[in-house]
């Protein structure tokens, strides 16, 4: 059984949101044709509160994209973005959200961001997204979404890392491509055995 993930398609992280990642909005119709290929269908959706640690403005003096530690290790501290009920954090409104058998919310501890599908940035905390799949005798997993460089890596290497078979479609990916993230991501991704095709 094959399932496809489709990481974060929401309008924050397309042309004109919080964190637009350019060319964000070209990947949904080809996305959507992708739908019917697959035994499963799995969104992610980024569902931060108000006032999320991850925020620069959470941090005083702080900006966008400076490096901070939290107890679980480096962040990246982002503008504030994919506040739940907001029109940032819903779904982009081609995305066919109706083929989808789950939703996986993430990012919605104040406390701790959450890029993986599987788990959140402390690499400990699971998301539930496993134990779906094993339970529906999923072994095979295809990436596509948003940002290749951060949401999508890190659910790509978690996933080779439980043993799944992984593939990436780079060409319903697009990047962020903060200070060679992009690069460094494609490296990581490969290393952990995850196919980019």
């Amino acid at each position: 059984m094959h399932a496809l993930i489709v990481i974060d398609v929401q309008n924050d992280f397309c042309p004109k949101g919080a964190l637009a990642v350019a060319g964000g909005n070209e990947i949904v119709s080809d996305i959507n044709v992708l739908m019917g290929q697959f035994d499963a269908v799995i969104l992610t959706q980024d569902w931060h509160p108000a006032g999320h640690s991850s925020f620069a403005a959470s941090h005083t003096g702080k900006d966008p994209y400076d490096m901070i530690e939290m107890p679980y290790g480096p962040q990246i501290l982002w503008p504030d973005h994919c506040i739940q009920g907001t029109a940032g954090a819903a779904f982009n409104s081609a995305l066919n959200t109706d083929q989808a058998d789950l939703i996986i919310r993430k990012g919605y501890n104040p406390a701790i961001d959450s890029y993986s599908a599987f788990f959140e940035n402390d690499h400990k905390t699971p998301t539930g997204l496993e134990g779906y799949l094993r339970t529906h005798g999923i072994t095979k997993v295809t990436l596509v979404g948003l940002a290749l460089d951060f949401c999508v890596n890190y659910s790509a290497i978690d996933a080779a890392k439980l043993g799944f078979d992984v593939t990436v479609r780079r060409e319903l990916c697009r990047a962020i491509d903060l200070n060679g993230s992009l690069a460094a991501a494609e490296a990581a991704m490969a290393s952990a055995g995850v196919t980019l095709a």
